[in-house]
């Protein structure tokens, strides 16, 4: 008799055992440590070593958390890592998560700022951020490329991002407003059915061999602490709005509407409510206030400070804490200068980023039972097309303030922009942005490489003598 044939079993994975609140947190300040290169990068990190490596969470689960960050004012990829580690281990394992996010960003941006005010105008730091502000323009022609050729799938996607540019650039439509247009047409048409607003959105995930939930640590099944009680939801909720608001109101009382410490923390307050689509979404909003209504710093300073964000871990959105430090740095009052503006720094930092864990201890356990939902996928894929357009506006608005010395407002109507003069071309600017642009979109050098390379040749025109 033959023997039966050996049929191959499919190799079922073995689930990761339980990890400790100790254990997590080496692993969340490894991931905070690799967070370089924008929300795309660190979100690709956190698959990587969360999805792939360590089997925590599974493809569907991560993407579902994603989907619901992407929605929300605020860093994403920083409230995907409070989403997780709130999923893991509560409310102090959100913490652990979103708080180690943020704190090596923070540190080395409130270094570089003290540096900056201290030796900014000095002639080789000057010529490393001159060099370094012309690739940046490279990193944001790339963020519209890369988030374009993910969400613009369709001509409905299209036409919402070319509405959004022409809004936002030539009629000042103020920022929200469009954000908040697109979620409702992408709300209701998603609820509907339209096959176009079903697209999907987020940054991905890695490619290859897709991890199931069941095989992963967290598993399919809903945690306890995600069926809160209504007065759990509310203490929830009155926490984090009383560390968000308090200080707002306590500097309005003793310091009153016109101090700098009181303007930005109000300012920045209303960004972090209205920061959808993450950083390269909300700059040029924020740049045209800082810039131009409160003037805290220059447009050629705030190119400086998002070279800044791009070159250090963390989100990309830490900026706002050079554009706080900055504004209390230049308007200290009774402190020091330096004492102001690490103070500014640290306000603007604070109502920034507190908000985020209001949004996901308050928010999470509800949307961890809505996965799958129409029309929250709908408004993520418009209100994603509609950063495209807003990008774009970005990126032109940097091109304009770094290769032109003079930019003047033009008004026709309701129409107004920035028009740039065309005989104030700064030809070393405009040189080394092209060189960033062909080494990154050609020869598809690294970020770091090109921002590298832009800041040495500022550094060698320096020493040229070409700068003024």
């Amino acid at each position: 008799m033959s023997a039966a044939p050996v049929v191959d079993m499919p190799r079922v994975a073995s689930i990761p055992a339980p990890v400790s609140l100790g254990e997590a947190f080496w692993v969340w300040l490894r991931i905070a440590a690799l967070s370089f290169g924008g929300p795309a990068g660190q979100i690709a990190v956190m698959h990587r070593i969360l999805v792939d490596e360590k089997r925590w969470i599974g493809e569907h689960r991560f993407l579902h958390a994603l989907n619901y960050c992407m929605l929300l004012p605020g860093p994403e990829a920083q409230q995907l890592a409070t989403y997780i580690g709130w999923l893991m281990h509560k409310t102090r394992g959100g913490l652990v998560a979103g708080g180690l996010f943020v704190l090596p960003g923070a540190i080395a941006i409130m270094a570089l700022s003290w540096i900056y005010a201290l030796y900014g105008h000095v002639g080789i730091i000057s010529g490393l951020f001159f060099g370094l502000k012309c690739a940046v323009l490279a990193v944001v022609l790339q963020a519209v490329i890369r988030i374009g050729s993910r969400s613009l799938k369709n001509t409905v996607m299209r036409s919402l991002a070319a509405a959004a540019f022409v809004l936002i650039f030539f009629f000042n439509v103020p920022f929200p407003l469009i954000v908040l247009a697109a979620g409702v047409i992408g709300f209701f048409g998603g609820r509907a059915g339209v096959a176009a607003f079903q697209v999907g959105g987020g940054h991905g995930a890695a490619s290859g061999k897709i991890v199931a939930d069941a095989d992963t640590l967290l598993g399919e099944v809903l945690p306890a602490h995600a069926n809160p009680t209504i007065g759990q939801s509310l203490r929830q909720a009155l926490v984090w709005l009383v560390l968000w608001l308090a200080p707002v109101a306590a500097l309005f009382v003793l310091m009153g509407e016109g101090s700098v410490f009181t303007q930005i923390a109000t300012f920045f307050s209303k960004m972090a409510v209205v920061t959808f689509g993450g950083a390269y979404a909300v700059l040029a909003y924020v740049a045209q206030q800082a810039v131009e209504h409160y003037h805290w710093l220059s447009a050629r300073e705030m190119l400086d400070g998002l070279g800044m964000a791009e070159t250090t871990p963390g989100p990309l959105i830490m900026v706002l804490q050079f554009v706080g430090f900055m504004g209390a740095f230049r308007n200290p009052g009774m402190l020091s200068p330096l004492l102001a503006g690490t103070l500014g720094g640290l306000l603007a930092t604070w109502v920034t980023f507190i908000p985020c864990f209001l949004w996901i201890f308050l928010g999470a356990p509800f949307i961890e039972r809505m996965r799958g939902n129409k029309a929250l996928s709908g408004a993520l894929s418009a209100i994603t097309a509609a950063v495209v357009g807003v990008v774009l506006n970005l990126a032109i608005w940097f091109a304009i303030h770094t290769i032109f010395r003079v930019v003047q407002p033009f008004s026709a109507g309701p129409i107004h922009f920035d028009l740039p003069q065309l005989a104030s071309v700064d030809l070393w600017a405009l040189a080394i942005s092209a060189v960033a642009i062909v080494a990154m979109f050609r020869m598809k050098v690294g970020i770091f490489t090109t921002l590298g390379g832009a800041s040495a040749a500022g550094i060698a025109l320096h020493f040229a003598g070409v700068l003024a």
